[in-house]
């Protein structure tokens, strides 16, 4: 029934509305602050790896295997990564452009986050981005989504000849 209510109440397309503007300014603002601020994750990550040992651990012993072992190895991409992840998901969720992924990957990286050991707001961000993914086009009905879904929809759309194609004589097709 909620699920049925944010997908397809205007009320909820203006409240989504809000949310994703909110969220969008986050994690558009957290970027751009990165992108110019020379962003380095190498420490984030080592304080996340020591955060997994002691009495009482924040972060699980396997992921801290992944940072150790995969994260901060490549440590020169994830610097390029992370800021430009936030950046691209804050413009996305503002203009309402790919509302529904944009959205998807700000859940990955607010997860990521907190399987981190960092609490701060993703928490409450990542509850705010479950609704507008759950929500889908409606989330992105009052933004560009209105009208790159349907265009993309009718590009993709079987049987649709593009300029690429033009039908030849006798039912074949001929590729141009």
């Amino acid at each position: 029934m909620f699920n049925n209510w944010l997908r397809n109440n205007k009320a909820a397309m203006w409240l989504l509305t809000i949310v994703r503007i909110y969220l969008g300014y986050q994690w558009m603002t957290h970027g751009i602050e990165k992108l110019t601020g020379g962003f380095d994750a190498g420490g984030f990550l080592n304080g996340a790896i020591a955060k997994s040992t002691g009495e009482n651990p924040a972060v699980q012993g396997w992921w801290a295997a992944f940072l150790e072992h995969a994260a901060l190895p490549g440590v020169n991409f994830f610097n390029i990564l992370i800021p430009l992840g936030e950046l691209l998901v804050g413009v996305g969720l503002i203009l309402g452009t790919f509302t529904t992924f944009a959205a998807l990957m700000a859940v990955v990286m607010n997860t990521a986050f907190l399987f981190s050991g960092t609490v701060s707001t993703n928490a409450q961000m990542l509850i705010l981005e479950i609704f507008i993914v759950v929500a889908a086009a409606n989330a992105g009905k009052i933004g560009l989504d209105r009208w790159v879904l349907p265009f993309l929809r009718n590009l993709f759309k079987h049987g649709h000849t593009t300029d690429l194609q033009t039908p030849a004589p006798h039912g074949k097709r001929k590729i141009a």
